[in-house]
């Protein structure tokens, strides 16, 4: 990692300028080092000592920061590769995962910035009562919450300088603890007394003293150059947090019993040189953590109806007020949530859920920059680099610790930040920034490519079809590619095309004839890529298109074309056919019957010819066909010619034997010929079936002649599929896997 990158800077993001902001000790490191040096130092850490000594003790500290700290380290590379506006983590997750993502960590996240200010407000009114017994706890919480809302109201400014106080508050406290005296005759214990809690118990308990440092962040928008004093003030306050947290324990361990750092939460009273000064500090940790939750919480609000993601009714809430732009509105909302959830009085329950949710965000916050250092994106240019190993490490501690702390609480989270990432995708929310989601898709399809080009050969046992539907004018060929889309049913690449006259569109206008194509198979539910051409004959651009779609290894093996009955264009059509055969694809004609209705009587026929060449296409097709949600539960009739009687019995046992083999539910059916011809018998046994799949002969010289044949034994046939299998690929091998 380093602090100043050797690539060159891209240019700085436009912002209004904001040269009134507030700078990195008072936006940044204030806040964040107020909410670190918390309640829990003063009221718990004692008993984190007195269960596992001095050496279990600094080694939870340093545990616990080393996580803080890999999470700060690439909040630090995301906040100096862009502008990090209003709303802090929601901001950069959003704009890096997505707003599906951000949402869905931003409300919940939100919601628990509020509700913190109510903890910490009814914290602070129970150490109030405990020296002043004779006051009412509900209504010192919520004048404390109303207080505190007020000067969020006034200023941020005014606030940040209000926490000014409350660190001095802080400061005195701990230097009079540091010029204390010991309590009593102390023994040292290392590794902390028989019997008492485990590590990871006191190490629950203790890790959410060191993840504060949200709190700098959230002021994201009110900051006056936030690319410098988000990662400046927020690092600074990590360093300092555990600086004093590795010295606290060297003070209790020394000067208290372990027994007696256990049973006193509020020994370091006893052990100051003014005792009233630990009041003073818990007071002040309780009320600058309740100001740090009451300036990000309606930042966030803010952040969120500006991005469309509340719904529209609530977009007054991205409305900001005077030059600094305060979300004053926002706060007085969160002020009414506050004071419901003090009215409350008891959040015990919902206090671990909290936690996960501020845990949640560091977790993802360590996975944005994870995913943005692994990409290497050419847009990804922090000034303070880190490498992607360590947001991923950060991303597994913070995970390590929401299921050490408590997992039903991860679970119940996790469960929230999901229903609210579903409500989001759902909506369909449309944004004008881009997210590192296609990067992930971009290095997923390079690797796979390169992967399957290795490959000399196409597997059998992972064969699927890859379909070119040339459908000419889709308006008239709906039916080509609602049969591909039943075929393909989200196994292969299915790609639609056409053959443009020249001319008769240039690029912009055929893109855009594209994207009108896509949405039109969007709102039918077909998912398919869109590919047009521009040819003076549509024959030899459909055969040069064949020639040079595809990516790699990825390249349409099975092409679908419309019948021709138009005399005037046969042989060039026969053309086509005959050069996709050499050119090794896979060929079907849909013959389509829009007069008659489909599905009458769920029956698909397919005219057997034998396992090998187009049989085996034919058996695969129809038994692809059958899995679509139109064809399920269709009857597949395996339809097989013999000469005379005397050969039907063995056909039918052989081919029920061959369907047993092949794990294909198909009913087989052997007809004798008795003199009739092939056009006579198809016409009258598939007369009443839904689909019918017919073999072609392989292009000859007179192909020409062979196909008209065809065209007319078929004439009053139901939807037909003619087949022809590529000449270079074994489907009797598929069916065998």
């Amino acid at each position: 990692m380093q602090f100043f990158s050797n690539r060159p800077a891209k240019p700085p993001e436009t912002v209004p300028a904001n040269s009134e902001g507030l700078g990195t000790f008072g936006g940044v490191y204030t806040p964040s080092i107020l909410t670190i040096l918390g309640v829990i130092m003063y009221l718990r850490f004692g008993w984190v000592v007195g269960n596992v000594g001095l050496l279990g003790s600094l080694l939870i500290v340093t545990l616990s920061t080393a996580i803080t700290l890999l999470t700060a380290l690439s909040i630090s590379a995301i906040a100096t590769d862009r502008v990090v506006r209003v709303g802090g983590a929601y901001y950069m997750i959003s704009r890096s995962l997505g707003i599906e993502t951000g949402g869905a960590v931003g409300i919940p996240l939100y919601f628990a910035q509020a509700l913190s200010v109510a903890l910490y407000t009814i914290g602070f009114a129970e150490s109030v009562i405990g020296a002043f017994s004779q006051l009412n706890q509900f209504y010192v919480a919520l004048i404390t919450t109303v207080g505190v809302a007020a000067l969020a109201l006034v200023s941020a400014k005014f606030a940040i300088r209000a926490q000014y106080f409350i660190m001095a508050a802080i400061a005195l406290s701990l230097i009079s603890l540091l010029l204390g005296q010991p309590l009593e005759p102390t023994r040292i214990e290392m590794w902390g007394t028989p019997g008492g809690e485990s590590f990871w118990q006191v190490f629950a308990v203790f890790f959410p003293a060191v993840t504060g440092i949200m709190a700098g962040v959230n002021m994201s928008g009110d900051l006056r150059n936030p690319i410098r004093a988000i990662p400046m003030g927020t690092l600074a306050a990590v360093g300092t947090g555990y600086v004093i947290y590795m010295g606290l324990p060297l003070i209790l361990a020394t000067r208290v019993d372990a027994s007696t750092l256990v049973s006193d939460p509020l020994i370091m009273q006893q052990i100051s040189l003014w005792g009233p000064a630990i009041f003073l500090g818990v007071w002040g940790s309780t009320l600058s953590s309740a100001l740090g939750s009451i300036l990000g919480a309606p930042r966030i609000l803010q952040a969120l109806a500006r991005d469309g993601v509340l719904p529209q009714w609530m977009s007054f809430l991205g409305k900001g007020s005077g030059a600094e732009d305060e979300p004053r509105l926002g706060t007085a909302v969160t002020l009414v949530v506050v004071i419901a959830a003090v009215c409350i009085g008891d959040l015990n329950l919902i206090a671990p859920v909290l936690t996960m949710f501020f845990l949640t965000t560091y977790l993802v916050l360590n996975v944005s920059a994870g995913i943005e250092g692994f990409l290497n994106s050419p847009s990804f240019r922090p000034l303070f680099r880190v490498h992607w190993s360590l947001s991923l490490l950060g991303a597994i501690g913070c995970l390590a610790a929401m299921l050490l702390i408590n997992p039903v609480a991860t679970l119940v989270a996790g469960l929230i930040v999901l229903g609210f990432y579903l409500w989001l995708e759902r909506r369909e929310l449309s944004v004008t920034w881009g997210d590192v989601r296609q990067g992930v898709w971009m290095m997923l399809l390079r690797t796979s490519l390169f992967q399957l080009s290795q490959r000399s050969q196409t597997d059998a046992k992972n064969w699927r079809p890859h379909f070119l539907v040339l459908s000419g004018a889709l308006p008239r060929r709906w039916g080509l590619v609602e049969l591909a889309n039943a075929l393909n049913h989200n196994r292969g690449l299915f790609t639609v095309a056409s053959i443009l006259p020249t001319g008769s569109r240039d690029l912009p206008r055929q893109e855009k004839l594209e994207e009108t194509i896509r949405d039109n198979m969007q709102a039918r539910g077909i998912q398919a890529l869109v590919r047009l051409l521009t040819a003076p004959d549509p024959f030899e651009g459909a055969r040069r298109l064949v020639e040079i779609y595809g990516l790699g290894p990825m390249v349409p093996d099975t092409v679908l074309l419309g019948n021709n009955e138009e005399l005037s264009s046969r042989d060039r059509y026969c053309w086509l056919i005959d050069q996709l055969h050499q050119a090794e694809r896979n060929v079907l004609i849909f013959r389509d019957a829009p007069a008659m209705p489909p599905n009458r009587h769920r029956k698909i026929d397919v005219w057997w010819g034998g396992l090998h060449a187009n049989g085996g296409l034919m058996l695969l097709l129809a038994d692809l066909l059958r899995a679509n949600i139109d064809w399920r539960g269709a009857t597949l009739c395996l339809k097989l010619m013999v000469e005379d009687a005397a050969a039907a019995a063995t056909a039918a046992a052989n081919l029920a034997h061959l369907m047993q083999t092949l794990r294909i539910g198909a009913v087989p059916e052997v007809l004798v010929m008795d003199g009739r011809s092939f056009a006579e018998i198809v016409q009258a046994s598939s007369q009443h079936a839904d689909m019918v799949f017919l073999g072609m002969a392989t292009p000859g010289p007179d192909f020409g002649n062979y196909y008209a044949k065809l065209q007319l034994r078929t004439q009053n046939l139901p939807p037909t599929v003619f087949v022809l299998a590529s000449p270079s690929f074994s489907f009797a091998e598929v069916l065998m896997e």
